[in-house]
């Protein structure tokens, strides 16, 4: 199974809709709220600038398209 980190911040309709897919489909996740200064450290390691970035296993996902989290996940 791979790890997946939602980075999100509490009022983006976006990470909402990732974090509900996720836990309707029972896929643990670990959140990371980029609005927290460990959050923030660790975003910006990952070099984004916008949320949701979803990482699974060590590949990131800018933005949240099904299509292309479950590409990424089920591979």
């Amino acid at each position: 199974m791979k790890k997946i980190v939602l980075y999100s911040m509490s009022n983006c309709p976006h990470c909402v809709m990732a974090k509900t897919y996720f836990e309707k489909n029972n896929i643990s996740y670990r959140l990371c709220n980029v609005k927290t200064a460990a959050g923030q450290k660790e975003f910006r390691r990952a070099n984004f600038r916008s949320v949701p970035v979803i990482k699974v296993g060590e590949q990131y996902l800018q933005g949240f398209k099904l299509s292309d989290f479950n590409k990424l996940y089920n591979d």
